[in-house]
């Protein structure tokens, strides 16, 4: 079995569930008391949010990186970096090592493909949702994107910063998100992709009316084939 390296922290909430679907998905393939073989290096969420906050995005850059270079010396054959937001870096952190990044959004846009879905909803922080890093990975894979409103982009990320970074998962909140993607739906969204690793501790599939991607499910998945391949 091959060593996963997983930048954490980003949140520790989120970081928390990554651990505990490697170690079941690793258990459920190789039975008895298997686990996974992982390396964790977690940052302070509070330093990532503020540079977040500022655009310093050169800075972000280098402590993933560092993180990156740490696990890669430390063993780990793979890098996942632990949330959606962060790969706006991703390839300064994949040109950092040696050894492959999975992407959380080229793996989701190919679960979507799977289920022939062509139109989806995408959900997450407002730099996943706005900027082109992200929404660029879904669209090579031949997807049409549709992101909310001003308003509810603003709702949805303030309330990934606010509230899910500090482990609140309201009821108001999970009815205001699923107001959002009925909206979406109404709009043609076929399926919606919880874009922010915290979304899926908020929502689950049971709640929604059309199929959902967990991207924290589908990253962790992908780390899984690798290293069991």
């Amino acid at each position: 079995m091959k060593t996963i390296g997983l930048i954490g922290g980003v949140t520790w909430l989120s970081t928390a569930e990554y651990y505990r679907i490697l170690n079941e998905m690793v258990n459920a393939r190789e039975g008895g008391v298997s686990s996974a073989r992982i390396i964790v290096f977690s940052v302070n969420f509070q330093e990532i949010k503020t540079l977040t906050e500022a655009g310093d995005w050169n800075s972000i850059a280098g402590i993933m990186c560092d993180a990156a270079r740490r696990l890669e010396r430390s063993g780990a054959d793979c890098i996942l970096l632990g949330a959606n937001t962060m790969h706006k870096i991703a390839d300064a952190v994949q040109e950092a090592v040696a050894i492959p990044l999975i992407h959380v959004a080229v793996v989701t846009a190919s679960a979507i493909k799977q289920q022939q879905i062509r139109t989806v909803a995408l959900l997450g922080t407002k730099y996943v949702m706005q900027q082109d890093f992200y929404r660029q990975k879904l669209e090579e894979q031949g997807l049409q994107v549709l992101i909310p409103s001003q308003a509810d982009i603003d709702y949805i990320n303030n309330a990934i910063y606010t509230e899910f970074a500090k482990g609140i998962f309201t009821e108001e909140a999970k009815q205001r998100f699923l107001q959002i993607i009925d909206t979406l739906v109404a709009q043609g969204a076929s399926g919606a992709i919880f874009g922010c690793t915290e979304i899926p501790i908020l929502l689950k599939q049971e709640d929604c009316s059309i199929p959902v991607f967990d991207t924290t499910l589908l990253h962790a998945t992908a780390a899984v084939d690798f290293v069991l391949s």
